[in-house]
């Protein structure tokens, strides 16, 4: 891989990594106080559940299906001529805030069938269905400004601005956590539940999250234009590729509402333990995962609508290094640490001992497939950009049918976990074959995912993972919260440094050193 590729990308993916790094300390402390103040409990699901719904179309028309659409044409278009990727931003605006608008408003009309159909079991508690009713009905237009704010962050991350496009969330979860702490017993004193509180800090949020990054893309000439054109041949393309991509995301969700209706049939707060396990799971991939995919994204698509294949796979090499050197240790720290991890983070208040047991074992079944994860978030979008759309689309929906139905076969037996497992098992297929895929079209060696620097990864891995349990052994957590967080911290340092210095026992000093000595 090229040093030049390796230096570019480490630099633009460390800046998403600081800025979304806060954004994730602050949702994990968004999920602490939502655990605290409401616990695992059938509230908490029927506001899970609500968010759920409009997060599935936000999957579509946000950072889900729609950057990897609009990104890489949005780039060939800014190339070609700045006024008409100007006025090509702001026809996507207007499509977006129309097909978005009408869905708000379907989902706002048909909100009832909608969680009847998403969790079919809450129609037996009438108090709890109206609750999970009107929660949708509210935040139902946070899919507008949400979607907005994911194509102001595609706009900036083109221009190489990568910081406060990752850093606005943070703005999100701090109002999410002003709602959750201070609102609730005022809604409480004029007989309203307070986790309806939650629902207008969700919409808020979504709006501050979109406005915060306005400035910046104004301050780069991309000012609103009344010369727009919303059905040009670049916004049909992009309107096409997100076409292709429902088709994927339908599939997903499908996945997700059986899910759903799985876990809400084993056991009451399954759907929270498992909520709370993938948010877990998640705060390693926003970190370097997010990062390191966003970051190729911007890159391999600039080089490879320049016609600069070589470097486009160069960054491509990078990427997937980058991904597998952050991931691995990650993987494996998690998934030992999964239970104190949980117990640190989640248990206190109506947050029980009995839902940190249940967290912790969704937790490691997810972790398993952390790395397959940040190299999905990686690999998709390459499709895009090489025009072959519909590619991650059939790989999606085959991986998924293999999930619901070792999900449906499975989780009658085994219970709720089986789902976080069929998750890691689904993304492991996805990922596989997309490598395969890869390989064909860009014409790469095998030796490009499978060499001896990637093969030595693995195996400080499995260093990792017998240091940090020998350091679990030596250290176990006491009761004191001080004393807990020290040692937890402590563990998890020395498990990272049995890593590194496999690393570097093995002769890998050199990618360290280009790696990290980046300023």
């Amino acid at each position: 891989m090229s040093k030049d590729q390796t230096k570019s990308l480490f630099k633009s993916s460390i800046k998403m990594a600081i800025a979304t790094f806060a954004s994730r300390i602050l949702g994990l402390a968004r999920e602490l106080t939502l655990a605290s103040v409401f616990g695992a409990s059938g509230t908490t699901d029927a506001f899970l559940v609500a968010y759920r719904i409009p997060n599935i179309l936000r999957d579509l028309f946000a950072e889900g299906n729609f950057s990897p659409s609009f990104v890489p044409i949005f780039t060939e278009v800014n190339q070609r001529s700045k006024e008409e990727a100007r006025k090509l931003l702001w026809s996507v605006f207007t499509l977006l805030g129309i097909i978005t608008t009408v869905m708000s408003i379907g989902m706002i009309i048909f909100a009832s069938e909608l969680v009847t159909l998403f969790a079919p079991t809450f129609v037996a508690d009438p108090e709890k269905f109206q609750v999970t009713v009107s929660m949708l009905q509210i935040m139902s237009p946070f899919l507008v400004v949400i979607s907005w704010a994911a194509l102001f962050m595609g706009v900036l991350n083109t221009l190489k601005i990568f910081f406060m496009p990752s850093f606005a969330p943070v703005f999100f979860n701090v109002i999410m956590i002003i709602a959750t702490i201070f609102v609730p017993p005022y809604f409480e004193k004029i007989g309203v539940n307070g986790i309806i509180a939650l629902a207008f800090g969700v919409i808020i949020g979504g709006i501050v999250q979109a406005t915060v990054q306005l400035p910046l893309v104004l301050s780069n000439g991309l000012f609103p234009t009344t010369k727009i054109n919303l059905l040009s041949k670049e916004s049909k393309k992009i309107l096409n590729r997100v076409g292709i991509g429902t088709i994927g995301v339908a599939a997903a969700q499908i996945n997700v509402l059986i899910n759903t209706i799985l876990a809400t049939s084993t056991v009451v707060g399954a759907v929270s333990w498992l909520t709370y396990a993938f948010r877990l799971f998640q705060f390693p991939i926003g970190i370097m995962g997010v990062s390191i995919a966003g970051s190729n994204l911007v890159h391999f698509s600039d080089a490879w609508k320049a016609k600069r294949s070589d470097e486009a796979i160069s960054y491509l090499s990078a990427s997937y290094f980058l991904s597998l050197l952050f991931m691995v240790p990650a993987f494996v720290l998690l998934y030992v640490m999964a239970t104190p991890t949980t117990s640190l983070i989640l248990e206190r208040g109506a947050f029980t001992a009995r839902d940190t047991i249940m967290t912790a074992q969704a937790l490691e079944l997810y972790a398993i497939g952390l790395p397959f994860y940040g190299l999905y978030k990686i690999f998709g979008p390459v499709f895009y950009t090489i025009d072959k759309p519909q590619i991650p689309v059939v790989v999606s929906i085959a991986s998924i049918v293999i999930n619901i139905i070792f999900c449906v076969t499975l989780t009658p037996v085994y219970g709720f976990k089986i789902l976080a497992l069929g998750v890691t098992l689904s993304m492991a297929l996805n990922v596989l074959t997309q490598m395969v895929l890869i390989k064909k079209f860009l014409k790469l060696p095998i030796s490009f995912f499978i060499n001896l620097k990637i093969l030595k990864l693995f195996i400080a891995g499995t260093a990792c993972y017998f240091v940090t349990i020998t350091a679990m052994y030596l250290f176990p957590l006491p009761t004191n919260f001080t004393t807990k967080i020290t040692i937890f911290v402590l563990t998890g340092l020395i498990g990272t440094a049995g890593y590194t210095m496999s690393v570097l026992l093995m002769g890998e000093m050199a990618i360290l050193k280009k790696t990290f000595k980046r300023k």
